[in-house]
């Protein structure tokens, strides 16, 4: 079952190059058991790590890692408050997957059409094959019927 982790973090001023440049370093090394991992930026010097490995024990596995990480750049970071310290990690299994993919629009299923009578379906067929019915004048335009009509 996949797992995530979720890294908050705040940058002093000026120090966000380096708080990057230390990212991508790692995000080189790799992080054996992780799928993807984004780091997102949540605002003027704030930044989130969002993770998603293989199993938790993946998590488990590369703590020794992330804090190795952690230390190359843990003078940039400020205090988040609130005795949490430079960082504010959480992690866990996935309980609960969405697909990302936008769910498909209901649409609503045609009527239901009445079956053709046999004598309908021939008729209907010659007539799509082009056909013309036998023992059947072509019929007179509109406005000739409109004058017999006049005349009556």
């Amino acid at each position: 079952m996949s797992a995530f982790n979720v890294v908050r973090f705040r940058v002093k001023p000026g120090r966000d190059q380096e708080f990057l440049d230390a990212h991508r370093k790692a995000a080189e090394q790799g992080f054996p058991g992780a799928q993807q991992i984004a780091l997102i930026k949540t605002g003027d010097n704030s930044y989130c790590v969002v993770g998603e490995w293989k199993s938790f024990n993946h998590i488990v596995g590369a703590r020794p890692q992330m804090i190795s990480l952690l230390d190359s750049f843990r003078d940039c970071l400020e205090d988040l408050g609130g005795g949490l310290g430079v960082t504010d990690p959480v992690s866990g299994e996935t309980v609960f997957r969405v697909s990302a993919a936008a769910p498909k629009a209901r649409r609503k299923k045609p009527a239901k059409r009445k079956a053709a009578s046999p004598k309908r379906a021939k008729s209907s067929a010659r007539r799509k094959a082009g056909a013309k019915r036998p023992g059947r004048r072509p019929a007179k335009k509109a406005s000739a019927r409109k004058g017999a009509r006049k005349r009556a």
